[in-house]
């Protein structure tokens, strides 16, 4: 009775993500060197996949690690991934990794970001991004997306908030899109609230815009890039974003460069 349980519950999820990914049977029987009739009892429940091909399958959807867990547990085998803390002894040589990357992107801001925007670690450049915002947003745990479109946050000072906000929102809707989240949709439909309407006009290319910020010492134009630990097998590690901001003219690299030589 549980071996039928669990074929009917992987079966689920493996149509689900398979659908979700808009990949048809052949494509990922292909991609998990398998045949489509295979994968086909697979999503019917009429076969048990062994765990080597709960594993392909997941890698071929391209899931993440909390994910491929989810898939392993839904077939009836033990997650492969663990989920360590980040203070944990083991984890020492990453932190102190993560800190030189940090101090390394100086004198620019930079921050490692947890899920859902929760800041773990920035550089002394982050404190730009910081400046006149509300206290009761920068008590911890810091959530860097509210902090970003929070009217008593850094939005106040966002000279292009409809553009830049939308840009960040619509970012994290192609990311729900991709891994359905509920507690992360009710932070994207918060954080809406907080911005102005905007009108794209018919030359929006939807491109990413730089972030234009005001500050004491006059415009700030920065871009950001975002990066991942692409080659983590813990949770925590893959589930960390390093983001970066540059200068995207000389005058902004200028002003940061002055910044940190007064502090």
């Amino acid at each position: 009775m549980t071996t039928v349980i669990e074929a009917a519950g992987f079966a689920r999820q493996l149509k689900h993500w398979r659908t979700l990914r808009r990949v048809s049977q052949l494509d990922l029987a292909i991609k998990a060197d398998t045949t489509q009739r295979h994968l086909s009892f697979l999503e019917q429940g009429r076969s048990r996949p062994g765990r080597t091909m709960v594993v392909r399958l997941a890698e071929s959807l391209d899931l993440s690690l909390r994910e491929r867990n989810g898939l392993l547990l839904a077939a009836g085998f033990a997650p492969a991934f663990p989920e360590s803390t980040l203070d944990t002894p083991e984890l020492a040589p990453v932190r102190e990794a993560l800190r030189s990357i940090l101090d390394g992107h100086q004198p620019y801001p930079a921050l490692v970001v947890r899920p859902y925007g929760i800041l773990f670690a920035a550089n002394a450049a982050f404190e730009v991004l910081t400046e006149g915002a509300a206290p009761e947003l920068l008590e911890p745990p810091v959530n860097v997306l509210r902090l970003a479109l929070h009217p008593a946050g850094l939005a106040r000072r966002v000279i292009n908030l409809p553009e830049w906000g939308r840009h960040v929102t619509e970012a994290l809707h192609a990311r729900v899109a991709r891994s359905p989240d509920p507690a992360l949709d009710e932070l994207i439909a918060e954080l809406e609230t907080y911005l102005p309407q905007a009108d794209p006009g018919p030359n929006h290319l939807g491109f990413a815009v730089p972030l234009r910020l005001r500050s004491d010492d006059g415009e700030l134009r920065l871009i950001t890039t975002l990066t991942s630990f692409a080659t983590a097998v813990d949770i925590t590690l893959a589930e960390l974003h390093l983001e970066a901001f540059l200068p995207a003219d000389a005058q902004t690299a200028e002003i940061l460069r002055t910044r940190a030589t007064r502090t």
